[in-house]
């Protein structure tokens, strides 16, 4: 099982772990929901949403300015 990861300059297929959501996503590359947005198969996800197989992970990095 497994799923594609899009963040930054990664594009790759992962391998997939049970009961994996996107929290456990973000924590292993070392990033919070607080910065990142998620999408999960083209739409808006939360943290606590499950990975699926097959599913399309984009992550994009919020942008503050002023």
């Amino acid at each position: 099982m497994e799923f594609k990861l899009k963040f930054k300059d990664i594009d790759e297929i992962r391998q997939l772990k049970e009961n994996y959501t996107i929290k456990d996503l973000l924590n292993e590359l070392n990033q919070s929901s607080q910065t990142i947005v998620a999408k999960q198969n083209g739409e808006l996800a939360i943290e606590d949403s499950i990975i699926n197989d097959g599913d399309e992970i984009n992550l994009i990095q919020i942008i503050y300015g002023g």
